[in-house]
């Protein structure tokens, strides 16, 4: 039986001697080679952010001619059909492309201990793959101000011009923690003071219902599969969107935003 949303019972503070230990984490694997990004939103979004390396720019003259480029990073001029074969085929590289070094990593400790004092809610991604569907969560993630989101490691794509491109820019801005075993990582986000909700097709009640006033995580699985049992175990409670019963399901993305919508209105007290 799950906890009643007014319980909000938590594991006991970890021994002072552990208190500084980074838990939940691991670099990312290094992808082979250095990742592309390409359109006008990805790139000008890459070249503002402080923590981004761009190693190296294409672009035609026009393009180029609408950006102030930093004079440290080679710039090479090419014609529309150069930028395409630098890119995967038919992207929409609106004539720039850049090469880029990854982000560097975010331990979730840091995360948590930088969002302590506010209530902007955190997104968990279960095993979630698609490079479009995590870009565009990062989108309604920076676009309802969220704290930042968890993945795992193993099961979640490297940064890429396709996740770039559909984060249209939030790559740069929402901190993105990638974690070795999500469970344990959802432990140290209730330590955190988060009532951690799972969004699932087969729960009693309606988000609106399970939010109540605690600083919220919410979890989000896997499109078709959902979130796996030991991901569910690891909530407070499990709620639904109440979306009619013609569709079956929503797009993550979709999901993740009006989740976040929910609990930002709730904030407001609308």
């Amino acid at each position: 039986m799950r906890r009643a949303p007014t319980a909000r019972l938590r594991p006991a503070p970890l021994p002072a001697k552990h208190a500084g230990m980074r838990r939940g984490h691991r670099p990312s694997a290094p992808a082979s080679g250095r990742p592309r990004f390409w359109g006008r939103h990805a790139v000008i979004a890459a070249l503002a952010n402080p923590d981004r390396t761009v190693r190296r720019m294409w672009g035609t003259r026009e393009a180029l001619a609408a950006l102030d480029v930093p004079p440290v990073i080679p710039v090479t001029f090419a014609d529309v059909a150069d930028l395409g074969r630098l890119v995967p085929s038919d992207a929409p590289h609106q004539g720039l492309v850049i090469e880029v070094d990854p982000l560097p990593d975010i331990w979730l400790g840091d995360l948590l201990e930088r969002g302590r004092d506010d209530r902007r809610p955190l997104i968990v991604l279960d095993q979630v793959t698609d490079p479009h569907n995590v870009g565009a969560v990062l989108r309604s993630a920076a676009a309802f101000d969220a704290l930042g989101i968890v993945t795992q490691d193993r099961h979640a794509p490297p940064e890429s011009g396709a996740l770039a491109r559909a984060a249209s820019g939030a790559l740069e801005i929402v901190p993105w923690v990638r974690v070795v075993n999500l469970a344990r990582a959802l432990d140290e986000i209730a330590e955190a003071g988060f009532w951690r909700i799972g969004l699932s097709g087969h729960a009693k009640q309606s988000l609106g219902q399970a939010i109540g006033t605690a600083r919220v995580a919410l979890v989000l699985g896997a499109e078709g599969e959902g979130m796996r049992a030991n991901t569910e175990a690891h909530c407070d409670e499990l709620a639904k969107l109440p979306i009619s019963p013609r569709v079956e399901s929503l797009n993550i993305s979709n999901a993740a935003a009006i989740a976040l919508y929910a609990v930002a209105t709730r904030d407001q007290g609308d």
